[in-house]
């Protein structure tokens, strides 16, 4: 069953698209290259892509250059959280600036609401910090091909 075709929302597509790179990853063992694992996903190589940088820069993976290139887990995926992986590739993590002075109310209502939202965030990425790869891994019934 594709992965797209499921109709489930699970947080910002880059979220869901880095967990499931991840699991192929780990469960791979090995190098795997960015075209393998958009197909293995059900991802477009230029999006997969740009997840993968946005793991890199975090520190979650490696890249290895040349024919036999591609990507590879910097650490074992117990070691990997979900929060990890969630702040790597969301870009919204950073506490907003209050403005005391915004004199319209729309201003003031548009503060307030990026306060709860980046809060709410937090919160999120400490709840996904409690679940590893391992663990996530272990919760699926995988078939060989």
């Amino acid at each position: 069953m594709s992965t797209a075709n499921r109709g489930v929302n699970i947080g910002p597509p880059r979220f869901k698209i880095a967990v499931h790179s991840i699991v192929w990853l780990a469960k791979s063992g090995s190098t795997l290259s960015s075209a393998m694992i958009a197909n293995q996903v059900d991802s477009h190589a230029t999006f997969m892509r740009r997840v993968m940088q946005a793991l890199l820069v975090a520190g979650i993976v490696e890249s290895k250059g040349g024919r036999e290139g591609g990507y590879i887990l910097r650490k074992p995926a117990d070691q990997i959280t979900l929060g990890e992986i969630y702040s790597a590739v969301n870009t919204c993590t950073s506490e907003p600036e209050v403005n005391v002075n915004c004199g319209e109310a729309g201003e003031q209502l548009d503060v307030a609401l990026e306060k709860i939202l980046y809060e709410a965030e937090r919160q999120t990425i400490d709840y996904l910090r409690k679940y590893s790869i391992a663990e996530v891994m272990n919760r699926v019934e995988f078939f060989e091909i």
